[in-house]
């Protein structure tokens, strides 16, 4: 009991500190809507956590943004991958809040934006930084409005809040945003680990997938396991809030052995450097096999993720012969909605057999360069790629070369190099390396290319092969026709396409000078606003240029009429 009483009151204090030290009623919600979450901070996404609120916008573009507290804009940017068009406003509470996905700025801005747009003739504009006298706002205020672009998946609103020092992401829901959650976290799979050579489960020594039931009192109980070494286990579950069906990530995992706390970790606040490390708090080996995360509760050695705390041997679990242990594993959500799964261990002898470790003749030293050669293909791994020592497989066949498997994850990109000088210089021209892991749909990935080599870089293992593209993109006028008149029209939509390697450029003008073409890639639809500028006569010419990754280029060009 001298242990129990403190451990409580030290949990309590602790999640009250986190509470306490963000100021609840400084920040308004960014929308007047309902906010209902499409995405919750810290979730697991694919190589990174969430690093805002995805805020549901009703399934439409244009809802109004408001400055939730006095401030000034700080930077923006715009981009056709990412954040989109983005906007982020410093406040002089020290914090800086962040609007991504936005369709369009508060008019001043976006005339800012375009004129800069303008100026540089590009779309992505690069971080911009107006003095703070610029763009002041007040609590309230009109920003922009939501949308859809960037790396969004659908219309939402992306909202951040980060210390303006440090730039740590803060997760939102410690300000005071207020989204409705009476739902306990679902707990889909559970899955034990042998982690020491002489480990054991059942038995054996692979993991082992728990079932488990529902008590009477809302808690689940796995089966009765038998064990042996040193073990851990993983856990597959997810959150869903109120009024909507996302699968939404939780906010804590913690696990007690005989009711002593081991293993904790939430998403109060991370930095955007550290985010690479979700690749070790998942189990990455099962989510590239079977696109389920499952979250370790133990703690990787090489994972210098800041949100654990209360590690005892790192999560990892010791099992003695004849002893008993009752293992849970708590799951909650950021409003302490709460599940729970048990699991009893019986501690065994155990049944070590000389286990011989896999090899291959291409061994990993993660602390050192790694160079290996074969054929035409040679791969070259940077210090530390891996994040632990260990063996790899590499093939070159029939002109595809396999580096191992996507199952490892990487901490830095490494280079991967096709000698070229068997190509013709027509094939030259037209040469790229795919990732042909799937060969039913071969990837482009950016390629280089130098005299008699071509090379990329990438995070990736698996199968990788040369191939070629000659055919230029695809260029179709969408909502006019050559020699028409579109007096009624606000825009100018042009639909474009590549299918082997992708659109890299366009260059689009009417008259002769450059307009400002907005790429929908999702739809592959460009878009020119006619207010941007007023034309002269009514006899005008359109031509636009588009280029894919390895040169090919299509060029149309029409005439359109218009008062």
């Amino acid at each position: 009991m001298r242990f129990f009483f403190p451990l409580i009151l030290f949990v309590i204090i602790n999640t009250l500190n986190a509470q306490n030290q963000y100021p609840k009623n400084y920040f308004l919600p960014p929308v007047k809507i309902p906010v209902v979450l499409a995405g919750t901070f810290g979730e697991l996404r694919s190589n990174h956590f969430h690093s805002g609120v995805d805020i549901k916008t009703q399934g439409k573009e244009g809802i109004p943004v408001y400055a939730p507290a006095d401030g000034y804009v700080s930077r923006i940017k715009v981009q056709q991958y990412g954040f989109g068009k983005a906007l982020y406003i410093n406040h002089p509470n020290g914090y800086t809040t962040v609007y991504a996905h936005l369709e369009k700025f508060e008019p001043y801005i976006q005339q800012y934006v375009k004129n800069v747009q303008y100026k540089k003739e590009n779309y992505d504009t690069g971080n911009l930084f107006p003095k703070p006298e610029k763009f002041p706002v007040k609590k309230g205020q009109l920003i922009g409005y939501t949308g859809d672009t960037g790396s969004s998946q659908a219309p939402h609103l992306h909202y951040e809040i980060r210390d303006t020092k440090t730039e740590r992401i803060i997760n939102p829901m410690h300000f005071g945003l207020s989204v409705k959650d009476d739902k306990a976290p679902t707990i889909q799979k559970l899955i034990a680990y042998p982690l020491s050579d002489d480990a054991r489960i059942n038995n054996s020594s692979l993991g082992s997938t728990l079932s488990f039931k529902k008590n009477e009192n809302g808690t689940f109980i796995t089966e009765k396991i038998t064990a042996c070494g040193t073990i851990g286990f993983g856990i597959c579950v997810f959150d869903r809030l109120n009024g909507a069906i996302n699968r939404n990530g939780i906010y804590s995992l913690e696990m007690k052995v005989n009711g002593k706390r081991v293993y904790y970790h939430d998403v109060e606040t991370f930095s955007f450097a550290e985010s690479k490390y979700i690749n070790l708090l998942i189990d990455y080996e099962h989510y590239k096999k079977y696109k389920n995360k499952l979250q370790r509760t133990y703690k990787i050695d090489a994972n210098k993720l800041s949100m654990y705390k209360d590690l005892v041997n790192n999560g990892k679990i010791h099992i003695e012969e004849n002893s008993n242990y009752n293992i849970e594993i708590i799951a909650k959500d950021f409003d302490n909605n709460t599940s729970e799964i048990r699991i009893p261990v019986q501690g065994t002898k155990s049944n070590l057999v000389f286990k011989q470790k896999d090899t291959t003749d291409y061994k990993i030293n993660a602390a050192d360069f790694n160079k290996f050669h074969q054929k035409n293909v040679t791969v070259a791994f940077p210090k530390n790629t891996f994040y632990q020592d260990c063996f790899i497989d590499f093939i070159v066949e029939n002109g595809t070369a396999k580096v191992h498997n996507p199952t490892i994850p990487l901490d830095k990109r490494y280079t991967l190099t096709f000698e070229t000088s068997f190509l013709s210089e027509d094939q030259k021209q037209h040469v790229y390396i795919a990732n042909v892991t799937n060969p039913k749909y071969p990837r482009y990935t950016t390629t280089k290319k130098d005299v008699n080599k071509v090379y990329t870089t990438t995070k990736l293992l698996g199968d990788y092969a040369l191939r070629f593209d000659t055919e230029a993109p695809s260029v179709q006028f969408y909502n006019f026709n050559d020699k028409q008149w579109i007096s009624k029209n606000n825009t100018l939509k042009v639909k474009i396409r590549d299918e082997k390697t992708g659109i890299k450029n366009y260059h689009a003008t009417i008259d002769g000078e450059w307009i400002l073409m907005e790429y929908n890639h999702k739809k592959g639809i460009l878009t020119y606003d006619f207010s941007d500028k007023k034309l002269v006569g009514s006899k005008h010419l359109f031509k636009i240029v588009v280029s894919d990754n390895v040169g090919n280029t299509k060029t149309v060009s029409a005439t359109f009429f218009k008062k």
